[in-house]
C-alpha cells in the first residue's frame, strides 16, 4: 500500500509533491516500482489530493495496480482505513510505504519483510538515526530497547525531540492486526489527524510485540518534503544510476555534474563527458561518446557515435558511428542512418537522412527525407512552411546542395543533381542535373572612387547611387 493522498505544502508548490519529476520518474512511481520490484503482487495507491494526476503519475493501464480515495486529509492512519474495502479477504502481510520516498531500493524491502516476517510480531517497522531528525516523527523505546511507541515532532516533549532515531514511513502488518486495532486510534493529538504510527502504541497495550529494523543508509529512506529535499534526492539518484553504470563499462568522467535519469541504457565503452543529461527512455549504444552539456532526452544514439559538445538530441534516431555537432540540434522525428554527419550549428526537425550524408555547417533541414551520400552545402535551408502547411522536402541520393541553397517545398531533387550556391529551387530538379537560380551580376567599374566613404568625405556630404 502506497499512501499518495497528501499535497506535500512544505514543498510551496500548487502541484502534490508526489508528482514532481526525479530523475524521470513521478516522485511516487519511483515508490510504486521499488514495491513491484520486491515482489508485491499487487499494489494499492491511496490517493486523495490531485487524484487524477497522481494516478497518471503511477500509471493506470497495470492492472496489479488499484486506488483507494481518501476524501479529506484525516491523517496517515485515516489514508490507509480507506483502502480497507481493496484489502476485503485478504489475509498476509501489508508493506504500508509512504509515497515520498524515492531513492528507496527494492533490495531494501525484501530485507525488511524478512526482518518481519522471522520477528514474529504482527507490525514491523523501518527506522533510521539521524544527526539533525528535526520534521521526523520520534522512536520512543522502552528502558529494555522495545518500540514503545511513535510522536510526532508536533506532539513531542524537549526529551522526546532529543531523540535521534526517527519513524522512515516504511511499515509491514499482518493483515489481521491491521483493521481493527487502527479503527481505535484518536485523533487527539496537535494536527487532529489519525495518525498510522498509533497502531504501535495500540498494539504495545493489546501485548503484541513491534519489531523495529534500523536500516544503516537513512539517505534512502527518508521522504521528500521541500526543495532542498527534493534537490537532495534527484542528486542521490543520478548518482547512483551513474556508480551502476560505471559499474557495467561506462566511462562518466565526472558523476557529480552528470545526470542520468533511471530508465536511461549505456552499453560498455561509451565515455560520457561531464555536464552531461541523459533523460528518460535514452539508449546509448557501445562504444559512443557523448561530449560536454549535451542534452539527449528519449533518444537513441547507436554505437561508435560521436556527440560532440552542446548538442540537443530529443526524440530522435541517431545510427551507428555518426558525428554529431558541436552546437547541432536534432529536435523530435529526426532518424539518421549511419555515418551521417551533422555539424556545428546544425538543426533537424522531421527528417531522415540515409548513410553517409553530411551538413556540417549552418543548415535547417524539416519536414525532408534525403537519401545517401548527398552533402547539403553550409547555410541551405528547407522552406518547409508556407504559412499553412508543413510540406516536404526530398532530396535523392548523391545529390550536392550548394551553400546558401533555399529549397522551398515541395520539392524533389532527383538522385545526383547539382545545385549551385546561393539558389533558391522551387521546382523539381532531374537526375544528374545542374540548377541555379540567381540574379545576373552587375560589375560598376570605378564606383567606390567616385561615391565610396572617401569620396562623401571630400565632397563633405553624402551621395545617393545612381
Amino acid at each position: 500500500m502506497v499512501l499518495a493522498a497528501g499535497l506535500g505544502k512544505r514543498m510551496q508548490s500548487q502541484s502534490t509533491k508526489l508528482i514532481h519529476a526525479i530523475a524521470g520518474r513521478p516522485m511516487v512511481r519511483h515508490v510504486v516500482e521499488a514495491a513491484k520490484a520486491a515482489g508485491m503482487a499487487r499494489t494499492v495507491v491511496v490517493v486523495g489530493s490531485q487524484a487524477d494526476e497522481v494516478r497518471r503519475a503511477v500509471g493506470e493501464g497495470d492492472k496489479r495496480i488499484g486506488f483507494a480515495y481518501q476524501d479529506s486529509q484525516r491523517g496517515t492512519g485515516h489514508a490507509v482505513l480507506c483502502a480497507e474495502s481493496q484489502l476485503a479477504g485478504y489475509e498476509g502481510d501489508v508493506l504500508i510505504l509512504n509515497g515520498d520516498l524515492p531513492a528507496l531500493l527494492p533490495e531494501t524491502l525484501k530485507t525488511f519483510i524478512e526482518f518481519h516476517r522471522a520477528s514474529g510480531a504482527p507490525l514491523g517497522l523501518m527506522t533510521a538515526v539521524l544527526k539533525e531528525p528535526q520534521g521526523y516523527g520520534r522512536v520512543v523505546r522502552t528502558y529494555s530497547g522495545d518500540v514503545s511507541r511513535i510522536v510526532e515532532e508536533t506532539d513531542a516533549t524537549l526529551e522526546e525531540k532529543a531523540i535521534k532515531e526517527i519513524n522512515c514511513g516504511i511499515y509491514c502488518v499482518d493483515a489481521a492486526w491491521l483493521w481493527d486495532p487502527l479503527k481505535r486510534a484518536r485523533a487527539d493529538n496537535a494536527q487532529r489527524e489519525i495518525y498510522l504510527p498509533d497502531l504501535v502504541e495500540i498494539l504495545r497495550r493489546d501485548g503484541h510485540k513491534v519489531a523495529a529494523y534500523r536500516h544503516p543508509d537513512a539517505d534512502e529512506v527518508l521522504g521528500v518534503n521541500d526543495r532542498r529535499e527534493l534537490a537532495a534526492a534527484v542528486r542521490a539518484l543520478h548518482r547512483r544510476k551513474a556508480n551502476a553504470l560505471m559499474d557495467t563499462g561506462v566511462t562518466i568522467l565526472d558523476p557529480e555534474t552528470t545526470y542520468i535519469d533511471v530508465d536511461v541504457k549505456v552499453a560498455s565503452d561509451t565515455v560520457i563527458e561531464p555536464g552531461v543529461m541523459l533523460l528518460g527512455a535514452t539508449e546509448i549504444g557501445r562504444g559512443a561518446t557523448i561530449g560536454t552539456g549535451s542534452r539527449i532526452a528519449d533518444s537513441v544514439v547507436g554505437d561508435g557515435t560521436v556527440v560532440l559538445p552542446y548538442c540537443v538530441i530529443t526524440q530522435s534516431r541517431v545510427g551507428r558511428a555518426c558525428r554529431i555537432g558541436p552546437f547541432a540540434h536534432l529536435r523530435p522525428d529526426t532518424h539518421l542512418d549511419e555515418e551521417v554527419r551533422l555539424g556545428n550549428f546544425v538543426e533537424t526537425k522531421k527528417i531522415r537522412m540515409g548513410q553517409g550524408s553530411k551538413a556540417n555547417h549552418l543548415t535547417y533541414l524539416g519536414d525532408a527525407e534525403i537519401g545517401r551520400r548527398a552533402n547539403i552545402g553550409a547555410g541551405t535551408i528547407t522552406c518547409n512552411f508556407d504559412g499553412v502547411s508543413k510540406l516536404r522536402t526530398v532530396i535523392e541520393d548523391e545529390v550536392f546542395v550548394g551553400s546558401d541553397t533555399q529549397l522551398v517545398a515541395p520539392v524533389r531533387v532527383r538522385r545526383g543533381a547539382f545545385i549551385g550556391a546561393g539558389s533558391t529551387i522551387t521546382k523539381d530538379v532531374p537526375a544528374y542535373a545542374l540548377a541555379l537560380s540567381r540574379a545576373q551580376q552587375v560589375v560598376k567599374e570605378e564606383w567606390a572612387r567616385r561615391h565610396g566613404p572617401k569620396a562623401r568625405r571630400k565632397s563633405g556630404g553624402s551621395r545617393q547611387d545612381r
